[in-house]
């Protein structure tokens, strides 16, 4: 059975509904441990989703598969199956690999982005994702890259971004623009 991204989102709008991945409420700013990574990645209902342009999380991976964290496709084809996951547009994705080894990763999605650091020689990996608006879910982004690189054990802080007092009561309906042909 083939179904759509939005069908899929396990928790829309970051309010009330319960998802799979919830099994402990965060609250802002609070930090969620967990082995082995695959166990658990809680959805935080701290906050209407109003009060906030986006939900932010640090992941940090330890014990990962070494020749994952140091391999460029297989990063790249990861933080492309994370984005999906999470439910977001991504728009460009750069990687580099350094010698003698390690590689970062950067993801540049219409809602904002994913990072990822990683170290082989000591099986940790830096991860970032920062996503604006109530139809992505971060989390999962978090888990399948957790999931992904076979990491033995995790720490994800998850936090909202507040709505600047500026912007707070502007209608806001970002859309992609279509590429001009060059000319």
């Amino acid at each position: 059975m083939t179904q759509a991204l939005p069908c899929l989102h396990p928790n829309p709008g970051w309010t009330g509904a319960s998802s799979p991945f919830q099994p402990a409420t965060l609250q802002s700013g609070a930090v969620s441990e967990s082995n082995p990574a695959s166990q658990s990645f809680p959805v935080s209902d701290t906050f209407p989703v109003s009060d906030t342009v986006g939900k932010h999380c640090i992941l940090e991976l330890y014990n990962c598969d070494p020749a994952k964290l140091d391999d460029e496709a297989f990063l790249r084809t990861a933080i492309t199956s994370a984005a999906k996951r999470a439910g977001a547009t991504l728009l460009n994705l750069i990687t580099h690999r350094f010698e003698p080894q390690g590689v970062t990763g950067l993801a540049l999605l219409a809602e904002s982005h994913i990072s990822i650091h990683t170290w082989p020689e000591s099986g940790y990996a830096a991860v970032d994702v920062f996503t604006c608006g109530d139809h992505t879910m971060p989390e999962m982004a978090c888990q399948v890259l957790a999931e992904e690189l076979s990491a033995g054990n995790h720490k994800l802080t998850s936090f909202r971004r507040e709505t600047p007092s500026a912007i707070a009561d502007v209608q806001r309906d970002p859309r992609l623009m279509a590429s001009s042909p060059a000319g």
